[in-house]
């Protein structure tokens, strides 16, 4: 089983909108601190992870400095700081973070708070990433319960939390338990927003990728094909979300092995990305990968691999060189090396993905055991069978742990 990076779906965008707290002009913490907030904001969203850590890092000193180390002011910096560590692959950083922003909640807006839903809720995706799938379903089960209570059934956050649950239950197999919530989520989002609203053009997008995920192509391409059409009618064709909707559909159409209306859509895709981000944007990495494996699967070696290069020059860039998003790159690679029958540099591929997704997610992580599968397949076609039945017993026995 080889492991790729498939299309950005619709959880990456919902955390990018709702992961980080909000924050009320002339808070307690000061004008300065606001000001800090907004420029985190402007730099999160443009991909700047590096910058946004040490403005993250200045606003919860001046919160703690104005305010004291109990104030929901604080929560909110630890919170974002947080999620920046999260988004870059740093749980343990971030884990932290998040439990003594959900202390300070809980202690200082009781525990039914709605912010103590919105830290429930990224606590619950920081151990979703580590593949705790445990630890994840209750917390979310949780914050779901509270915006429920706290702010009635078809709230937004409310629509946020099904999202997330149904993401889970995706990631762990169970369509049939994420399909109704995805569709009750989009249900709330279509009734509060309307039905040419961008957030409904996340939903359909994460929607199809269910679909995707049982192979039912027929139901996930309207689906994608509505979602383009909205955020080109609402955000114009040069838009991110665009971009975004083209890669997805591009993806469908590769997955059914139809090339040539696949690469036109990669291609407009890129050119939005670039124009809109800047060329170093994380997004136009999957983008770069996306279509260097169109290319790999046509057999066209010479135009796939400056892509994955570029796709990797990126991902180390952004995220640092132990990062999930650089495994799938070196996986990807490595990938492209066997299929060209460079056996040797796809081994060393194939080690350094293995060796970075064991530190990043612990031992047992399902990615973990995809890594392990596909270097054993590479074993398996060097005749390396004893090696190759050890790394198959060791993904077989991940594969066994109850989540």
């Amino acid at each position: 089983m080889k492991h790729t990076r498939r299309a950005i779906l619709f959880a990456l965008a919902f955390t990018l909108l709702f992961g980080m707290s909000s924050v009320a002009h002339a808070s307690g913490a000061g004008i300065e601190w606001d000001n800090l907030n907004q420029e985190l904001e402007e730099l999160y969203g443009a991909g700047k992870y590096d910058r946004s850590v040490a403005v993250a890092q200045k606003a919860l000193r001046v919160a703690e400095r104005n305010v004291g180390p109990e104030h929901p002011d604080v929560a909110t910096s630890l919170n974002n700081l947080g999620s920046l560590y999260d988004k870059q692959g740093d749980y343990a950083r971030a884990e932290p973070l998040y439990k003594r922003s959900l202390a300070i909640r809980e202690k200082a807006l009781g525990p039914n708070h709605p912010d103590v839903a919105l830290s429930l809720n990224n606590l619950a995706g920081l151990y979703q990433n580590r593949g705790d799938y445990a630890a994840v379903e209750p917390l979310y089960k949780r914050s779901l319960a509270i915006r429920e209570k706290t702010l009635g059934p078809d709230h937004l956050d409310v629509a946020q939390s099904l999202n997330n649950l149904a993401q889970l239950y995706r990631t762990k197999g169970d369509s049939a338990a994420a399909e109704p919530l995805y569709k009750r989520s989009l249900a709330i989002v279509e009734k509060a927003l309307g039905p040419d609203h961008p957030h409904v053009a996340l939903i359909l997008n994460n929607l199809a990728a269910l679909y995707c995920t049982r192979g039912d192509f027929a139901a996930a391409a309207p689906l994608l094909k509505r979602s383009l059409a909205i955020r080109e009618k609402v955000l114009g064709p040069d838009h991110p979300d665009v971009a975004m909707s083209l890669n997805n559909l591009a993806e469908l159409y590769k997955t059914r092995g139809d090339y040539d209306k696949a690469e036109p859509l990669y291609t407009r895709s890129m050119a939005i990305f670039e124009k809109a981000l800047g060329p170093d944007h994380p997004f136009i990495a999957t983008n770069l990968n996306n279509l260097a494996e169109l290319y790999r699967t046509r057999g066209d070696f010479a135009r796939a691999e400056p892509l994955y290069k570029r796709s990797l020059s990126i991902d180390e860039k952004t995220f640092g060189p132990y990062h999930p998003a650089v495994a799938t790159d070196l996986n990807n690679m490595a990938l492209f090396y066997e299929t060209r029958g460079d056996y040797v540099k796809a081994e060393a591929l194939y080690k350094r993905s293995l060796a970075i997704l064991e530190e990043a997610l612990g031992p047992d992580h399902p990615d973990v055991a995809t890594s392990l599968e596909n270097l054993a397949a590479l074993y398996r076609a060097l005749k390396r069978d004893s090696e190759a039945e050890a790394l198959e017993q060791r993904a077989a026995r991940i594969r066994a742990i109850k989540r």
